[in-house]
């Protein structure tokens, strides 16, 4: 990255490639970024839950206008390709230059949000950048559940305007986001010997682009969770299978890739479950030809991980929940053609020794169309002997057409593009909704940079889109401070 322009943007990126920054284990980034900012004068302050506020006064001549605030989040999602060997608390994240983008090939890059967290640092220190009062709030936990954001106490900003850095299409100013919640699904399934004479197996599914489970719903990606547990019921109909271990998904606002089964067939069913594998494979090619032409199945002998396997009937019910339970779109937008209004995605799910647990994400533009699905989810769940609940609800971002940051930013786009730009909501969990709760009267508006696989290993950010980024950027900049 050492080559890369702007080489602010590139530089600040580099450290955010090189400190680990799980969500939930932002600490050693914060305190970096906090002695840096003290180092070039810069008030850093952490708040009680983590959130790191850092405060510059206006350049000369600007000392009058109304703050603006810079916003991000610190953490990032952490997939990494089956195989593997990356520790996310401890390893750098490695990214290689591919014909225009920055990409981490085998793991997530963290561009989501590392640029916009960089893009806020190097405005801190522009020479010569004319700026109003400046906020740079990085919060944190942003990923597993927008905690920082939750925690943080009203009347904690002092700026008028907020700028949003955590969106991934450049052209586009967003004035709304998605709300949603977590559906929680367990149950403690009855165990059962296993029967002598059966042999033990895994079963995977691989190859699976997966994605961000809100802005990549709509493309008809295969969901690994769903599609082994629907390969495991028609197998389970054909041979006396006995289910002892499932995972699959690593994090509930990702499509899951992968997931795995260990399975016990009577040991004549070996004969024909090659076959039977490569037809499930191919009949997913097929279906999957243009969202997932990679899907993989395969199927290995295995030593027992353990004596116990789950009953019969708990297997059924828990396999006919994973393969049916409603996954994907819900309904798209009226009032904002083309974009999703509602989906849920199922992201996680885990059956082991301890018993059976898996998470449902469920977003909508409207709060109210997101508890209804959740209800109907956990209505699905009871239908099948499972204990579900809803949990974590955030609000969604109401768009204000009317808004004047959003008058200025179109300004000053059509100025630097000649065209102006696309205006539009996000189906995805900003944490604009949560900051409108605690900051009433915040005018808000998000852009970014051209990023593409969020979540998802291969995760990849066009390196020209960040240069006209941080020229928007100085530029809504400059006409705050002048206007």
């Amino acid at each position: 990255m050492n080559n890369l322009q702007p080489a602010s943007i590139w530089s600040h990126f580099a450290t955010l490639c090189a400190i680990p920054r799980p969500s939930g284990h932002e600490a050693a980034l914060r305190n970096h970024l906090a002695a840096w900012a003290q180092a070039h004068g810069i008030e850093a302050v952490a708040d009680p839950v983590g959130n790191l506020i850092l405060k510059k006064p206006a350049s000369p001549g600007a000392e009058t206008r109304p703050g603006v605030v810079l916003q991000g989040h610190l953490d990032m999602v952490c997939q990494a390709n089956a195989g593997t060997a990356h520790d996310f608390e401890r390893d750098p994240i490695r990214p290689a230059l591919r014909d225009g983008w920055l990409v981490a090939e085998a793991t997530t890059l963290g561009a989501d949000n590392g640029i916009g967290v960089a893009l806020a640092l190097a405005a801190l220190t522009e020479p010569g950048l004319a700026h109003p009062p400046l906020e740079v709030l990085l919060t944190v936990n942003e990923e597993a559940g927008m905690f920082g954001v939750r925690g943080l106490a009203p009347g904690t900003l002092h700026g008028t305007a907020l700028i949003n850095l955590d969106t991934e299409e450049w052209g586009h100013f967003y004035l709304g986001c998605a709300g949603g919640l977590d559906v929680r699904v367990c149950a403690d399934p009855a165990q059962a010997a296993l029967p002598p004479g059966h042999a033990t197996w895994r079963i995977e599914v691989s190859g699976l682009c997966g994605g961000h489970s809100g802005i990549d719903i709509h493309r008809g990606r295969g969901n690994a969770i769903k599609l082994l547990a629907a390969a495991l019921r028609d197998l389970a109909g054909r041979h006396d299978l006995r289910l002892g271990e499932f995972v699959g998904g690593s994090a509930h606002n990702a499509i899951p890739r992968e997931a795995y089964a260990m399975i016990a067939l009577p040991a004549d069913a070996a004969a024909g479950l090659a076959a039977w594998t490569q037809a499930c494979q191919a009949d997913w090619r097929r279906q999957y030809a243009e969202a997932d032409p990679s899907v993989s199945l395969t199927c290995t002998p295995c030593t027992p991980a353990a004596a116990a396997v789950v009953s019969a009937a708990d297997r059924d019910r828990l396999l006919a929940f994973l393969a049916g339970v409603s996954n994907g779109v819900a309904t798209m937008s009226d009032a904002f053609p083309g974009v999703v209004e509602t989906s849920s995605s199922l992201g996680v799910a885990r059956l082991d020794h301890d018993g059976f647990e898996a998470t449902l994400m469920v977003r909508s533009l409207k709060d109210e169309q997101a508890q209804t699905l959740a209800g109907r989810l956990v209505a699905e769940a009871a239908t099948h002997g499972l204990q579900a609940w809803g949990e974590g609800p955030y609000p969604g971002w109401t768009p204000n057409p009317a808004s004047p940051l959003l008058a200025l930013c179109q300004r000053v786009y059509q100025a630097q593009s000649g065209c102006p730009a696309n205006v539009q909501v996000i189906h995805a969990g900003l944490e604009c909704g949560l900051l409108a709760a605690s900051h009433p009267g915040l005018d808000m508006i998000s852009f970014g940079p051209d990023i593409r696989g969020a979540h998802a290993p291969g995760e990849r950010v066009e390196i020209a889109s960040v240069a006209r980024c941080w020229d928007l950027l100085k530029g809504v900049l400059r006409a705050l401070a002048a206007s």
